[in-house]
């Protein structure tokens, strides 16, 4: 039997050419299988240097198959592989020092019956604060996992990254003709900001809430910023917010949107104030017309 072997050090490999010096060797002359005409006829089989050389070496190769880790010793012609220390990457979220506009993801839950129970769209940002400084991390879209559950009053959003490196989770609850988020849960274990920082996780909760309110069998939207504290040292900011829960049209689209107060006061408060500035435009121009028709009928009585 041969052996081989592969490692940082260089050693002979007389122990595969013996083999082929036996094989030459028992070709050009006859077998090592002699018979002796005196004693009997019965073959015998004479070891050569190189089949003490091979089973010599093959103990010292076991021996240093043991005594080097990571070597692992194999037969009939094959290499010896080092065992590999690859280690599997880990996702942990980069906190950014500046903020940026979070990309828009489009989240669906469907219930047990495959019909869709709750839909988001959304961007979704989360403000840490540490070090007496702001840091900023955006959820990623592309790269989360949607779970959750459906049942009739209530429901759970869970949206994940990669070895839960962050995580954001939207409690939904059912109230005769309304629905809104109840509960709101924030996870996130970035790399630490400077090298001396120690390994972190910051987690925020915010619960018996009503958030969002709206219409059964309406959407919620909200174009404008949803900035959420769930704890003292971080901040979720939802932007824009799209959201509907429990029930939706069959066709997975959103149903007739209900606008969020902050969109509405947008809205309507320019008109508002033009109006307050055109009515006082008017009233000025009245009253001065007023008072100068005043004065010319005074003058006509001298």
């Amino acid at each position: 039997m041969c052996y081989m072997y592969h490692t940082d050090i260089v050693f002979a490999s007389s122990l595969c050419d013996c083999r082929d010096m036996a094989s030459s060797q028992s070709a050009q002359r006859s077998p090592h299988l002699q018979t002796d005409d005196d004693d009997d006829s019965t073959p015998r089989f004479q070891p050569t240097v190189c089949d003490s050389q091979s089973h010599a070496g093959g103990w010292r190769l076991f021996l240093l198959a043991v005594i080097l880790p990571g070597v692992h010793l194999q037969s009939n012609g094959s290499s010896v592989q080092p065992a590999s220390d690859s280690k599997a990457q880990i996702y942990r979220p980069v906190l950014q020092p500046s903020e940026a506009i979070p990309p828009i993801g489009n989240y669906i839950l469907n219930s047990p019956n495959g019909k869709p129970c709750i839909k988001a769209t959304m961007g979704a940002e989360y403000i840490i604060n540490e070090k007496k400084r702001t840091w900023y991390f955006n959820l990623d879209p592309s790269r989360v996992e949607v779970s959750g559950y459906c049942s009739k009053d209530s429901a759970v959003l869970s949206l994940a990254m990669p070895n839960n490196g962050a995580s954001l989770q939207l409690t939904f609850q059912k109230e005769k003709n309304v629905f809104y988020i109840t509960k709101l849960t924030a996870d996130v274990s970035p790399v630490p900001v400077c090298q001396r920082c120690s390994n972190k996780t910051y987690s925020g909760l915010l619960e018996h809430e009503k958030l969002f309110k709206t219409t059964n069998g309406q959407s919620f939207n909200c174009k404008s910023e949803n900035l959420l504290l769930v704890s003292s040292e971080m901040k979720i900011k939802l932007v824009p917010l799209k959201m509907q829960a429990f029930t939706l049209p069959s066709n997975g689209q959103y149903g007739k949107e209900m606008e969020c107060w902050a969109d509405f006061n947008k809205r309507v408060i320019p008109i508002v104030i033009g109006a307050t500035v055109v009515g006082l435009f008017l009233i000025i121009v009245l009253t001065f017309l007023f008072v100068k028709d005043r004065r010319r009928q005074g003058y006509d009585r001298l």
